[in-house]
């Protein structure tokens, strides 16, 4: 039985048990709610909370322990010589689970029974050719280690998933009976949903921030791994971005730190006057009428997914910067440039500060509005001297929102701007970004004790204290403002 299936099944027995919570306390109150409690509904979600709670958890440490223990019991099974070291046992069970992928693929189809998956090892000799017939495909050879391990792993794999569910289950039916059998009218059950539903919350902020940490370690961890290969001041002040595998790279940083500030930069001053401007509009300015259809038709931008956004800066606006301004005014003969990415991302930004801000600046007081016209200032006076510094730290917060989104692309640099790491002025030139290079190293075949491939750990720890510098920059903006006018 799948995962899903017993999610699905334990959600069955929840709602059950809030229905026959819910009765139950009714049932013991003589039918007047007066007499409990707590209302009728907190008796069956504090029985649908018992059945399903300590099932899941259950299931998620079950499936957490599952593939260690199937692992260990299958590597016993296996030769000394496949298990010698980590790298040779991790090819090995890469193996081991792709054939055992590839078996109950073959069964679910038809292609196979189940009972000639189980005597493939003791009955075919040439076990490639009949698997390939039966549509089972390998990147390696095939040996009967490997079959008799894969065979061993599919065993093992489905008993646990059929204990897995006897146990999950009835842990959940246990739960339905012990909620059942307290559930009085004088059971406090309102109290006990809400310590729980406390606790979901507090794991969920929890989770957040492991999930912060986790990610802030696994980049700093790898990138204390290149720093002891690479010298510090090299990454940081270096002018040359040239990364070989063969030896002798060069991984300067102001190269990529430059074309992204570049890029950044232009997105920015296409983005911030357009979705400016167009916030005024539309809070102030623009009919019920005309916002109605305004504001969705410039939200739509939102939901473009970035690569068609790279495909238009490689084939129109790309093209048409080249022909019409670069070529003619001698300053390069390419459709990829920094102009190109910068334009595609301001557009792709206009949304993000338009909606935002449009939502700020409705939220600024009517009464700011109506001291301003009561003193005779005009409209756009106060669009000017009031709504818009009543408004600024929002605006600012959307417009470093964009900056971020901004420096993080990745797709519509790559397509729209080329891949060259260079420092130079004209923005009709091919450079690239951290974000790109990041993915480049990472991409293809990587040794990841070469110093070519732990970099992208720098340049992605050094994205992160940057964009951590935007955000601590914002919110010192919005808390100096906000002294100002509350």
């Amino acid at each position: 039985m799948t995962v899903l299936l017993l999610l699905l099944i334990l959600a069955a027995i929840a709602a059950a048990g809030f229905v026959l919570g819910r009765r139950r306390a009714l049932a013991r109150a003589g039918g007047n709610p007066k007499l409990l409690h707590s209302l009728p509904a907190y008796y069956g979600w504090h029985a649908a909370l018992m059945s399903l709670l300590p099932a899941v958890l259950l299931m998620i440490l079950w499936v957490i322990a599952q593939p260690i223990i199937v692992q260990r019991a299958v590597t016993d099974t296996l030769p000394a010589a496949m298990t010698a070291d980590p790298t040779a046992l991790e090819l090995t069970m890469a193996d081991v689970r792709r054939l055992a992928a590839g078996l109950d693929a073959a069964v679910a189809g038809g292609q196979m029974t189940e009972n000639e998956a189980s005597m493939l090892r003791t009955e075919f000799t040439d076990v490639r050719d009949k698997l390939a017939r039966v549509g089972v495909a390998l990147g390696s050879a095939v040996t009967h280690d490997v079959l008799s391990a894969a065979q061993e792993y599919r065993e093992i794999t489905a008993q646990f998933a059929l204990w897995r569910m006897i146990v999950v289950i009835a842990v959940a039916v246990l739960g339905l009976i012990y909620a059942l059998a307290v559930t009085k009218p004088d059971l406090w059950a309102r109290n006990r949903v809400e310590r729980v539903m406390l606790g979901l919350l507090m794991l969920a902020s929890t989770i957040a921030i492991l999930t912060t940490v986790g990610i802030i370690w696994s980049l700093f961890s790898e990138s204390v791994n290149f720093f002891r290969q690479y010298p510090f001041t090299e990454f940081f002040f270096g002018l040359t971005w040239s990364p070989n595998f063969r030896g002798g790279s060069q991984l300067g940083f102001l190269p990529l730190l430059w074309g992204t500030l570049y890029i950044t930069l232009i997105s920015m001053v296409v983005a911030v006057p357009l979705g400016l401007f167009a916030a005024i509009y539309l809070a102030e300015y623009a009919s019920k009428r005309v916002r109605a259809w305004v504001k969705p038709l410039i939200e739509v931008i939102a939901g473009i997914p970035t690569v068609v956004f790279g495909l238009f800066a490689l084939i129109t606006v790309g093209p048409f910067l080249r022909d019409y301004f670069a070529q003619p005014l001698g300053l390069g003969n390419s459709g990829s440039s920094v102009m190109t990415a910068g334009i595609v991302i301001g557009i792709l930004n206009i949304p993000f500060i338009s909606s935002l801000s449009d939502d700020i600046i409705n939220s600024v007081p009517q009464s700011l509005r109506d001291g301003s016209f009561g003193i005779g200032a005009t409209k756009s006076e106060t669009v000017k001297q009031v709504i818009l510094p009543a408004a600024l730290p929002g605006i600012m917060g959307a417009v470093l929102m964009a900056a971020s989104r901004a420096i993080g692309e990745t797709m519509i640099v790559t397509m729209g701007a080329g891949a060259a790491a260079k420092l130079s002025l004209n923005p009709f030139e091919a450079m690239t970004t951290m974000t790109v290079k990041i993915v480049g190293q990472l991409t293809g075949d990587t040794d990841f004790a070469a110093p070519e491939t732990l970099v992208a750990f720098a340049l992605g720890i050094t994205l992160f204290v940057i964009t951590l510098g935007l955000n601590v920059f914002a919110l010192w903006i919005v808390r100096t403002y906000r002294e100002q006018y509350e």
